[in-house]
């Protein structure tokens, strides 16, 4: 308890009230104590094939036996191939240049440095500039954090972050207990239009968006916006760039937020369920004219582009890749998604009239309930998710949003369970 520092975690809250998970199998974590916890977040939104899946973890035995590890500098591994193949045909047509990485995090700093290595490669290198969102999250890298909307992320490390200029978010109060896209709010698209004029559009490199903002409490496009926002990036020679980190691999029904939508972008990230959880892993999905760009720019026998991980498509990453696709598939799971998000989400709403709740929101597999304000902001949502645990569920708590996201594989029965325990815990008066 005395060396390891935690991540996003209250460090002196942790070690008075331990929180911590031995096992886990199916849609369900075990404490050491033996304590069982229902999983309504698939873990960090990483396991909608849920947990101990015996096929990913005999690929990934087979391959450390066969090739344990090699770099991808000037060599590479065959099942690389496979899988940057496997994904091409996932993705929307014309995203079939991938990139690999270890999180989400590295994916999105790989995405801004490809976004400038093209606008430098068509001679446009002063483009350095990008456009994000209020409330956004992008991972923690110095590039994540300078384009990161929300407050607590940003401001201990303004001295190391970038030239970021913000959009307001899609929220507002009119949309409280709609589930689905909200019908109106396209016109916020339009900031990207106000912040072209006001910076030029000359040197703006792209702007990234979370189709759904996932991590600050699923805030979902307007209905149209995501159009216009392809319609202006186009009409400026921005790149734009879909964060899929969260929203990729079924969680919107589809296989990703994009083809749900049906707005294409010029590159996208992806992470989290790659892999069903099991071994980190990231992409970035890039037009092939992008890269092409790139290629063509350079010269002699020098990398086109000086960037890479040491782990970048680790070989066993790549096997465990694979195997969660060929789960996917075989099982059809994210047509299971498809097909439990009515359920999930009228199973969610029925939760819109107890005291503490403020709102409820969500799309597919994913939804969010925001709470009444507490003493301070956050102090509710923190206390609810260590209450949760107690009565044996977890989910994530961003402030004083309850972030709901169970694994495609949960049962009616199991659901029903979750909604049960969310209303036992939110149905206290003493919160």
């Amino acid at each position: 308890m005395e060396h390891h520092w935690l991540p996003f975690t209250n460090n002196r809250m942790f070690r008075e009230e331990p929180q911590i998970f031995a096992r886990a199998e199916g849609v369900r974590y075990w404490t050491p104590e033996g304590q069982e916890i229902m999983d309504a977040a698939s873990g960090l939104f990483c396991c909608p094939a849920g947990h101990a899946r015996r096929e990913i973890a005999d690929a990934i035995h087979a391959q450390v036996m066969e090739l344990d590890y090699t770099t991808h500098f000037q060599r590479a591994a065959p099942n690389s191939f496979r899988l940057a193949t496997r994904l091409a045909e996932l993705l929307p047509a014309g995203l079939n240049r991938i990139f690999f990485g270890s999180s989400g995090s590295e994916a999105v700093d790989s995405a801004m440095k490809i976004c400038l290595a093209y606008h430098r490669a068509r001679g446009q290198g002063q483009r350095t500039r990008f456009v994000s969102r209020n409330w956004a999250y992008h991972g923690v890298n110095l590039g994540g954090t300078s384009l990161a909307g929300m407050v607590n992320n940003r401001r201990d490390f303004s001295g190391a972050t970038s030239d970021v200029v913000h959009m307001r978010h899609t929220w507002s109060d009119e949309q409280r207990f709609s589930l689905g896209q909200p019908e109106t709010g396209a016109d916020l698209a339009d900031d990207l239009e106000e912040i072209c004029k006001t910076y030029g559009a000359e040197t703006i490199a792209g702007v990234f968006v979370e189709p759904i903002a996932g991590s600050v409490g699923v805030i979902l496009p307007p209905q149209g916006y995501l159009q216009r926002l392809r319609a202006i990036a186009d009409k400026y020679g921005l790149l734009l760039i879909f964060d899929e980190v969260i929203t990729g691999f079924g969680r919107t029904g589809s296989a990703f937020a994009a083809q749900e939508f049906g707005v294409t972008p010029d590159l996208m990230t992806m992470a989290k369920a790659l892999t069903n959880g099991t071994v980190p892993m990231s992409a970035v999905a890039v037009r092939t004219d992008i890269q092409q760009t790139v290629i063509d720019a350079a010269e002699g026998d020098r990398p086109e582009l000086f960037h890479g991980y040491t782990y970048s498509a680790h070989p066993v990453a790549c096997a465990a890749a694979l195997a969660s696709l060929d789960i996917y598939r075989d099982h059809g799971l994210f047509e299971r998604a498809k097909a439990l998000s009515p359920v999930f989400l009228d199973a969610l709403h029925s939760l819109r009239n107890l005291p503490h709740v403020f709102d409820i929101r969500g799309y597919g597999m994913m939804g969010a309930v925001q709470l009444t304000p507490g003493a301070k902001p956050g102090m509710k949502g923190s206390l609810v998710q260590r209450l949760l645990f107690r009565e044996g569920l977890h989910l994530k708590a961003t402030g004083d949003a309850l972030i709901i996201a169970p694994a495609f594989v949960t049962g009616e029965d199991d659901l029903a369970r979750m909604i049960e325990i969310l209303r036992r815990v939110l149905g206290r008066a003493d919160l």
